[in-house]
């Protein structure tokens, strides 16, 4: 495909597709929020504030939680006057949403609610609820912030991305494989890689010719050592586009250098999709304050300008269930720029510091991202919580905390996912337990590696 295809493509096919098939508005709210970025940053930042307002006035009304949590701390909705006041607001955690998940939604949208699961970074899956309006609006940003690298609906986009879990059905293959080809997207499974196998992941970014490529950071970094040592050359991309994990400047680097292609950072969670992402300035991330309401809190939980600082978010769109100041387990830093030489209006991330998951590398080679066992373990039935460490090179333990609903099958299916990537090189011993211990930083590291480098 060449760019005839993408001009076709978002000319016809995509609108086709989102209008017309799905019955979604992605393309008008992309329309809108490419118009709001250009605002000024007191503008957007007053449009943030009306939308917050509104949000927390229909919170106060429709969602049994916060009306009583709020009369609890004696706030009303028109005690919130300014954004210091809304810093008054309790935040809100994983747990508080587990111990309160039906409380969270909005009484007149229960029966309308879509809802997923998240692996997360701090090994607890979580389930929550969104609207049809909210996914559409996030779609809408990731394409935005996709789009100031250069990526472009119907782009030829090659992911080195997490594969399916489990063995999905024909059907299932079907479609995804139709899917991917009407998005002009390739797809390289990042779990499979090793350091045997690196000449093959090369080769399908030769036969393939992407435009972009999307991957997460250490399988990027991995490839782009191996191609930097060996000399090989591949296809150059216009444009690198790095995400799931913090991506370190000597990982920028080293991935730039090897593509041939600038590389861009950008921070994101399954709870509401893309935060923030560079422009071709590389000035910072910029978040997306049209869309999100982004906070950094000090160890005292008072919001604070210089870092890092713990991530609360709070979605604008999400009207089903919303959250309100959710603590999502990350650390950021806020850049000292008050604006960017591209002019948009966002505010500015200077980095993105707590997104580092631990590597699990094995006897025969093998690299995996920690990001494997949150996005393997996050549909396992009863499984609460959850730790691996890696303590030998061929052998790995898990903790498990579980409930009822955990069974001999969920381990079967733990054991078998993890030697479809692993092979029979590691061992994985596992034992149930109560708890898992906070670190001194007051977070679960999901995947802990105790290897000497």
């Amino acid at each position: 495909m060449s760019g005839w295809y993408e001009q076709v493509f978002r000319g016809v096919l995509y609108p086709a597709y989102e209008s017309g098939l799905r019955r979604r508005s992605t393309l008008s709210w992309l329309a809108r929020y490419e118009r709001d970025q250009w605002y000024s940053p007191q503008a957007i930042a007053q449009m943030q504030f009306q939308q917050l307002k509104a949000l927390i006035d229909h919170c106060y009304r429709e969602v049994p939680y916060y009306r009583r949590r709020w009369r609890e701390l004696g706030i009303l909705p028109e005690d919130i006057r300014n954004m210091d006041d809304y810093a008054r607001l309790p935040v809100l955690t994983k747990a508080d949403i587990r111990e309160n998940f039906q409380d969270l939604q909005a009484e007149s949208w229960r029966s309308r609610l879509l809802f997923k699961r998240t692996g997360g970074s701090t090994g607890e899956p979580l389930e929550l609820g969104y609207t049809h309006e909210s996914y559409e609006r996030r779609m809408a940003v990731m394409w935005r912030g996709y789009g100031w690298t250069g990526s472009r609906p119907g782009r030829r986009t090659l992911y080195l991305w997490a594969g399916t879990v489990g063995t999905p059905g024909r059907m299932h293959q079907l479609k995804d494989g139709l899917y991917n080809a009407l998005f002009a997207r390739r797809m390289l499974n990042s779990f499979d890689m090793t350091e045997s196998n690196l000449a093959r992941y090369a080769d399908a970014i030769d036969r393939y010719r992407p435009a972009i490529i999307v991957g997460y950071v250490h399988p990027l970094a991995q490839l782009a050592t191996w191609m930097t040592e060996t000399g090989r050359k591949v296809h150059r991309p216009e444009a690198v586009i790095t995400a799931a994990e913090a991506l370190h400047p000597h990982q920028r680097e080293v991935i730039g250098g090897a593509f041939g292609a600038p590389v861009y950072n950008t921070y994101g969670c399954r709870e509401f999709m893309l935060i923030a992402s560079e422009c071709t300035h590389h000035q910072g991330l910029h978040v997306n304050a049209d869309h999100l309401v982004v906070e950094l809190l000090d160890e005292t939980g008072n919001p604070t300008a210089h870092g890092p600082g713990e991530v609360t978010v709070t979605d604008l769109s999400n009207d089903g269930m919303p959250f309100i100041r959710y603590l999502n387990g990350d650390l950021a830093t806020a850049s000292e720029a008050r604006s960017c030489a591209c002019g948009r209006g966002l505010p500015l991330l200077e980095r993105v510091d707590g997104r580092v998951l631990d590597a699990i590398r094995t006897p025969d080679g093998r690299i995996l991202p920690g990001e494997f066992f949150p996005h393997m373990l996050k549909d396992v039935p009863g499984l609460a919580r959850f730790q691996l460490v890696q303590r030998e090179l061929g052998r790995l333990e898990l903790s498990i905390v579980r409930n009822d609903r955990f069974d001999d099958a969920s381990i079967a299916y733990i054991q078998r996912e993890t030697a479809k990537v692993l092979g029979d090189s590691v061992a994985l011993d596992y034992r149930f337990v109560d708890d898992i211990p906070l670190t001194r930083s007051g977070k679960h590291r999901v995947t802990r590696s105790e290897l000497v480098s």
